[in-house]
């Protein structure tokens, strides 16, 4: 299997014992993070823009030796990754952003190596986060190249990641997300995003409405409640089973993709599916940081 994982990626400053601790992290890079740690011996490979600078070139390494393909990471001259910190209160988790400089938002500027990063792969993941940084005319150039991969035989998974800051207006934010639902095998929505952003009175509705935009398969996650899917025409609930210590949540939402999608993609039944991504949510949340090595142990 060749796993291709679509985003930007950034520098993280995670608190630690009254300090920071340095580290590299983004949503859908999180995302091939675990995948590879669960699938070693599939391809994983993360499509991005870095800059040419120390720091880009320290990530590059780090996404090599964490066993990452980055034959598709371009290097964009007088860029350089975003930077985020995290702040913690109760195990919950909020970020603020440095971004303006990412070469991230320049990662679909050519819709050749866009092609190409996506030929021969059977799974394509992007999110929301991915849709809003992109500058100009990227997200119609990403379209493309998804429908393109779509129609040789690669499934499309779509994390919707609502981050409203990133977004001109709601009304824009919303109607792209509707958009690139309707271009994807499968979403991977959380409730309480959009609830708070489409209206959804509950789980059932958010299935619905990505449904009547055209994904081929939906499942909401909801923290600690019952994750609700509908794939292959069939209804399914998952209970996810109790974490008593919450340390931080970022990642919660990536790892659970990164569960499912190698599990589905293995041809594993959807409840054990289901079961994968929420029980590694469950250890990542016990640990500091978005690439907690120790939930895999």
């Amino acid at each position: 299997m060749r796993m291709v994982f679509v985003g930007e990626a950034m520098v993280e400053l995670a608190p630690e014992a009254g300090l920071y601790r340095r580290g590299f992290a983004g949503d859908t890079f999180n995302m091939a993070w675990y995948a590879q740690k669960l699938a070693p011996d599939w391809q994983t490979d993360f499509v991005s823009a870095i800059g040419d600078d120390a720091i880009s070139a320290e990530f590059s390494g780090f996404v090599a030796q964490a066993g990452i393909g980055t034959a598709h990471l371009q290097v964009i001259p007088e860029r350089s990754l975003g930077l985020y910190m995290i702040s913690l209160q109760n195990g919950e988790r909020s970020f603020a952003y440095w971004r303006g400089q990412s070469a991230a938002r320049r990662l679909a500027e050519d819709a050749a190596a866009l092609n190409a990063a996506f030929a021969a792969a059977d799974l394509v993941v992007f999110s929301g986060i991915t849709l809003a940084i992109l500058e100009g005319k990227g997200c119609d150039r990403l379209a493309q190249a998804l429908q393109a991969a779509r129609a040789t035989g690669a499934r499309i998974a779509f994390d919707p990641n609502i981050r409203p800051r990133l977004w001109a207006s709601g009304d824009e934010m919303r109607a792209c997300l509707t958009r690139f639902a309707g271009l994807s095998d499968i979403v991977l929505a959380s409730f309480d995003d959009e609830a708070a952003h489409f209206g959804d009175g509950d789980r059932q509705a958010t299935l619905a409405r990505y449904l009547s935009a055209g994904a081929g398969a939906v499942v909401v996650k909801d923290g600690a409640a019952q994750v609700l899917a509908q794939i292959g025409g069939q209804s399914y609930a998952y209970s996810p089973d109790p974490v008593h210590s919450v340390t931080d949540s970022t990642a919660a939402g990536d790892s659970f993709n990164a569960g499912f999608l190698t599990a589905w993609l293995a041809g594993q039944p959807v409840e054990a599916a289901l079961a994968a991504g929420a029980a590694l949510a469950g250890r990542v949340i016990q640990y500091r940081g978005a690439l907690a090595q120790q939930a895999l142990a």
